[in-house]
């Protein structure tokens, strides 16, 4: 059996908050997983992956934007609760780049067990990103 990585690269025409992303995605009702995982990957290249209850995503989100962290690759989980479904959004450094890889109950092609559904995942994440400035974007799936 083979194995896949899929992942939607997004670029803005302006740098990023993970506040306003997230904000941006509650439209098309994408929310921070409960538990919130998170990640903050230091100069060390470890990533230390982090778990807190939801009522704390305040203090998380102000961690992730602080300025501190702008040269940091930043992620969060997020998780449509109806479509039963998410992943993890990647900041990169400098914030004008993110990442979003479904992970969690990724969806498929209808008649596929291996590819996909890339055009469902773009067709709730860009509309709003796009309120925030998305400039492109790029989307691939790849098998191993």
């Amino acid at each position: 059996m083979s194995s896949r990585t899929a992942d939607i690269d997004f670029t803005f025409a302006r740098e990023l908050t993970v506040r306003a992303t997230i904000g941006a995605l509650a439209a098309t009702g994408w929310a921070l997983e409960d538990p919130l995982s998170y990640m903050v990957n230091n100069d060390d290249d470890l990533y230390d992956w982090r778990s807190t209850p939801r009522d704390h995503t305040q203090d998380v989100l102000a961690v992730l934007d602080t300025p501190g962290h702008a040269n940091n690759h930043v992620t969060v989980c997020i998780y449509h609760g109806e479509a039963n479904t998410g992943g993890q959004l990647l900041f990169f450094p400098g914030r004008m780049t993110c990442s979003f890889i479904p992970t969690i109950n990724r969806r498929r092609l209808p008649d596929s067990v291996d590819f996909t559904d890339l055009s469902w995942y773009m067709h709730t994440l860009v509309p709003p990103l796009l309120t925030i400035g998305l400039k492109s974007y790029e989307a691939c799936d790849i098998g191993h």
